[in-house]
């Protein structure tokens, strides 16, 4: 009896690994293969174009970081579009669904309309703004058709990282937006009408009741975007066509670890180093975030 329970439950074990074979094979090889043969590359100097070689250097990668200028240029870029990027987004995917989810008439056409950014390739987007900023685009078109002076929204340094910035905030509030009107619509009615009861306007009701009820959501919200925003990739090489011009003004970490891994030879272990650095930054900024809304909701 004993051995053929054994048997049987073996027998079950197995079918069960059996099925999850092509998901393990996925998370080794394409997961959690990379991520160690990724930290391998950082204490190493390696070639792996043209004559492949592989020289221990220990500490050096990590250190060479603390000298790099463009290193230096690439991480503050980075750190200014976080900053600026996610509180705008969170802050507008918020009011975007309180507004869709206040009853308003043709609200569902909204709903369309405002979620169709996210649909698009971020290619494609950038393109769009590209020919909208370029300096025969449509916005010049339009500051020339009313009598203001046209601008190079693209050449100069000090504007056009903040053009990628709106691109984004345009782009990625909509998604967002639908998580807090999934959240929103949770919220049970008996807390308004207990703050009505109790006097509170709109924006006291929004206040008070909306916005604690939202936390959990804000902290998802705040999370997915500080690991998007540093990660910025697609837009700044469409941009700068990956040179992260003008004057390394749309450089940023990620588009650097490209430079490094692809355009020089003998710096893939540098890059490495330089996306681990990246991953630690994102996992201090992470739990920071989760550190601080886990003491607002004791509070």
């Amino acid at each position: 009896m004993k051995r053929s329970l054994s048997r049987r439950k073996f027998k079950e074990a197995a079918q069960g690994y059996l099925f999850l074979l092509p998901t393990l094979f996925v998370l080794l090889f394409f997961i959690i293969g990379p991520i160690f043969y990724a930290i391998y590359l950082a204490f190493h100097k390696v070639q792996l174009l043209g004559v492949a070689s592989s020289e221990f250097a220990g500490l050096r990668n990590f250190t060479r970081i603390t000298v790099d200028n463009r290193a230096h240029i690439a991480i503050w870029n980075t750190l200014k579009y976080v900053v600026v990027v996610v509180p705008i987004q969170t802050i507008l995917a918020m009011v975007l669904a309180a507004v869709l989810n206040a009853g308003l008439k043709g609200q569902k056409i909204f709903r369309v309309i405002y979620f169709l950014p996210t649909l698009t390739s971020s290619a494609v987007l950038t393109l769009i703004f590209m020919w909208m900023f370029n300096q025969n685009g449509l916005i010049n078109e339009l500051l020339s058709a009313v009598g203001l002076p046209i601008y190079n929204w693209l050449g100069d340094p000090r504007v056009a990282l903040h053009s990628i910035m709106g691109m984004n905030i345009w782009s990625t509030a909509p998604f967002f937006m639908v998580i807090y009107l999934a959240a929103l619509q949770d919220i049970p009615n008996s807390l308004y009408e207990a703050a009505e009861l109790d006097g509170a306007n709109a924006f006291q009701k929004f206040w008070s009741v909306t916005m604690p009820s939202l936390r959990p959501v804000t902290s998802f919200v705040v999370i997915m975007g500080l690991i998007g925003t540093f990660q910025l990739f697609d837009q700044s090489y469409i941009f700068s066509a990956g040179s992260g011009g003008p004057n390394n003004s749309t450089l940023t970490v990620v588009l650097l670890v490209y430079q490094y891994a692809f355009k020089n030879l003998g710096t893939m272990g540098y890059a490495a180093a330089l996306a681990m650095t990246l991953a630690v930054i994102i996992l201090i900024a992470t739990l920071i975030q989760r550190r601080f809304s886990k003491e607002e909701s004791l509070n």
